[in-house]
């Protein structure tokens, strides 16, 4: 009988699926297509737990099957990441529109990514003061226990590690093993290996014209296949959207949300709050906030469901170089910095507000000046520290309490509702390298206002 339920689970998901691929056959524009597979996930998920229960075995199997679509759909775009990274950056020596401001051009994208966390921290700390969080407050059960065993674990092996040791984590001793993703430091060191490359070939440039021509040709024929994979599996965006959203409303448990409530409550005030600095800071560039939220929110939207900023990497360039107007070599620097150095969610807001909910346990004043002023501090270096130690929240978080001489295990205490939080981190981490991208093309003056201000539906958005 459950097989039989799981046949039928899974004929109502591929029925969705058909009908969003009618859309497509109809026109309909990419990002309508996108926000019509959120709701229906939304939906559908719902619909799946009433009938089901988050804890049924039929469920369980039907997400596995789920998982063909969704899971799916992140690892075609993981598969694109790294060569995505390494050719377009390439290309943009060979391509001639890196070469003379390189220097200013990295420097201004991680002091906007730095310089937001900072905000994100302060942002953060408020909204946990504004809501008067406590780490007491919140019922430490086995699933809370086994995760702060499992952060103390991973702390040791990270707490002698100074910051030069982090830098030199950074630096690319094995390419092709990095091409892998195999370290947590893998897409910087990629970015710096073609780097060195594009350099080299500049050299090879002036020295023997005709090689480095063939080389330029070479790297333009592989940066044109690798663009239209990446235009293939964005093609499926919206059966990854739907599928993943579906999967996740359906699992998850609402109970636990519902007792930390004003947990969540708190994280998304000041995610949103975040979100509306960015904005803010384009409206201050002179550029339209509005014209940006509308071109972002499908990327967003596939930030949000699929929480992994790396598999929306290729979604976050096309977005910047073919709407936005932000240069091909910009666009990949902020994106690819972006995934592991200056992350507003995971590596500002959520690691500050940890500190000021924790404070009271180790009897410090969350209200102390001198310790607000530090966590800021603190966070803004870690942000750029954790790319050294594999990024994300947890390595943030592991980083900023430990700094401030708090216990890391309590940063578990809210494993319950992480998933949910995880998904608003996520999408405010790539809101904040988008932002470094158009900012940077802003500030140097290569910024195609034009495209940026365009109203009508891009060609890229059309192949989608």
């Amino acid at each position: 009988m459950n097989n039989f339920l799981v046949i039928i689970n899974v004929l109502v998901l591929i029925l969705f699926i058909l009908g969003l691929f009618f859309m497509q056959r109809k026109h309909i524009s990419f990002s309508k297509r996108v926000f019509t597979a959120l709701g229906l996930g939304i939906l559908l998920g719902f619909a799946f737990q009433f009938v089901y229960g988050p804890e049924s075995e039929v469920l369980q199997a039907s997400a596995d099957w789920f998982n063909i679509a969704g899971t799916g759909y992140v690892k075609l775009l993981q598969m694109i990441v790294m060569p995505l990274i390494f050719i377009s950056i390439l290309g943009a020596f060979t391509k001639m529109k890196l070469t003379n401001n390189i220097g200013k051009v990295s420097g201004l994208i991680l002091a906007i990514l730095v310089g937001t966390t900072a905000i994100a921290a302060a942002v953060g700390i408020a909204s946990a003061i504004g809501f008067n969080l406590e780490a007491v407050q919140i019922q430490q059960g086995e699933a809370e226990s086994a995760r702060a065993e499992q952060l103390e674990e991973t702390y040791g092996g990270i707490q002698n590690q100074t910051f030069p040791q982090k830098l030199l984590e950074l630096i690319p001793a094995n390419p092709f093993l990095d091409f892998t993703g195999a370290r947590p430091t893998s897409t910087i060191a990629i970015v710096i290996f073609a780097v060195i490359l594009g350099a080299a070939y500049l050299g090879a440039k002036r020295k023997t014209p005709e090689q480095a021509e063939l080389f330029a040709k070479i790297v333009d024929a592989f940066y044109t296949i690798i663009m239209r994979v990446v235009t293939l599996i964005l093609r499926l965006t919206p059966y990854g959207v739907l599928a993943i959203m579906t999967k996740t409303i359906a699992l998850s448990d609402f109970d636990a949300i519902m007792k930390l409530g004003k947990f969540v409550a708190a994280s998304y005030v000041a995610l949103i709050v975040m979100f509306a600095i960015h904005l803010l800071l384009l409206a201050i560039a002179g550029l339209n906030p509005v014209t940006f939220l509308k071109k972002v929110l499908p990327v967003l939207t596939f930030a949000f469901t699929s929480r992994t900023s790396a598999g929306t990497l290729p979604l976050n360039i096309r977005a910047q170089t073919k709407q936005l107007g932000v240069p091909e070599g910009i666009a990949n620097f902020a994106g690819s910095f972006g995934l592991s150095i200056g992350q507003n969610g995971c590596a500002g807001i959520y690691p500050a507000m940890l500190a000021v909910m924790i404070a009271p346990t180790v009897g410090q004043n969350p209200l102390d000046p001198v310790f607000l002023l530090t966590l800021i501090a603190v966070v803004a270096v870690s942000s750029f520290g954790v790319a050294g130690v594999g990024g994300g929240a947890t390595f943030a978080a592991l980083l900023v309490l430990s700094t401030m001489n708090m216990p890391v295990a309590l940063a578990g205490l809210l494993i319950s509702v992480e998933p949910l939080i995880d998904m608003g981190r996520t999408a405010v981490n790539v809101s904040g390298s988008m932002t470094a991208g158009v900012l940077t093309g802003r500030v140097t003056k290569e910024l195609d206002t034009n495209m940026y201000n365009a109203v009508q539906e891009t060609e890229a958005e059309a192949e989608a």
